[in-house]
């Protein structure tokens, strides 16, 4: 069982569609065969289980909640991006695992991350559990407490989901992660000028701390509360700062191609001596 952790985003729609395999929709319904787990306060906040009929855009709009609802909340570095988004994927040749059995691996997982305190029960933050790919489970958390109070996850999250997932292969007898020899750290050369640009364009296109990412963010966000203002012109304004969030994350991919290609090195050519006497050999 291996667990990664995505880079946080500002809202659910693209975590949750990934976990899904496909586009968020209105229509289509999520049972609890996909939505495996949640976080324990969820019955205080629905009636007579209304959860188990929402759609995949009713989901990740429960999940932006919070966001919306404290628009001032933020990390200790001012970082919005509240939406943490993990998975884990079981070695091709385990075995299919239970209902049971992922909603068991979602909450462990959950406490591990830091964002399930147990014995809290309609006070929390907000996450749940997708199983909708074959061996691929993904959690989906907002880090925005109900109160408002922001959950920063813990330094070393990712060797404590790893750590979890041990436990976890051990405890349901599913195939472990063989880990080889810790590579030895390699010496460090001094940076080329192609190399310090490449930095800059990196940090520039950083999809967690960049500036074109938070800007990107705030118009996401503007254009998902003009999309629930009433009335049809209210969809066609919020389709506008949509496709400028789109072409802003075009610039970013450019950003980063750039800076990937200045970033590799360049083949030197040859002195002259070397190729006329590689010319002369028979």
């Amino acid at each position: 069982m291996i667990p990664r952790l995505h880079e946080r985003t500002h809202t659910p729609h693209d975590p949750l569609a990934e976990a899904l395999g496909r586009p968020v929709s209105p229509n289509e319904g999520l049972t609890e065969y996909t939505v495996v787990a949640h976080w324990p306060g969820l019955g205080y906040f629905t009636l007579d289980d209304e959860h188990k009929t929402w759609t995949s855009v009713q989901w990740a709009e429960h999940l932006e909640d919070p966001y919306l609802e404290h628009p001032f909340a933020a990390s200790p570095d001012d970082d919005r991006r509240a939406i943490l988004h993990l998975d884990v994927r079981l070695h091709p040749d385990d075995r299919e695992l239970t209902g049971p059995e992922w909603a068991e691996v979602a909450h462990r997982l959950a406490r591990a991350a830091g964002i399930e305190v147990p014995g809290a029960t309609e006070h929390g933050w907000r996450w749940i559990a997708v199983q909708a790919q074959s061996g691929r489970m993904d959690l989906i958390a907002n880090l925005i407490h109900i109160d408002g109070t922001w959950r920063t996850p813990p330094a070393d999250i990712l060797r404590r989901l790893s750590d979890e997932a041990r436990r976890i292969e051990q405890d349901l007898h599913l195939i472990p992660v063989r880990s080889g020899p810790t590579p030895r750290p390699a010496s460090r050369a001094a940076p080329t000028a192609s190399a310090q640009l490449a930095s800059i364009l990196t940090q520039l296109a950083n999809e967690q701390a960049g500036p074109l990412a938070t800007v990107r963010g705030l118009v996401e966000h503007t254009a998902h509360r003009i999309a629930r203002q009433p009335g049809a012109a209210s969809t066609d304004t919020a389709h506008r700062p949509e496709l400028i969030a789109r072409r802003l994350h075009a610039i970013q991919q450019d950003l980063d191609t750039t800076a990937t290609c200045l970033a590799q090195p360049r083949a030197v050519p040859a002195p002259d001596a070397v190729r006329r006497n590689a010319q002369r050999s028979p």
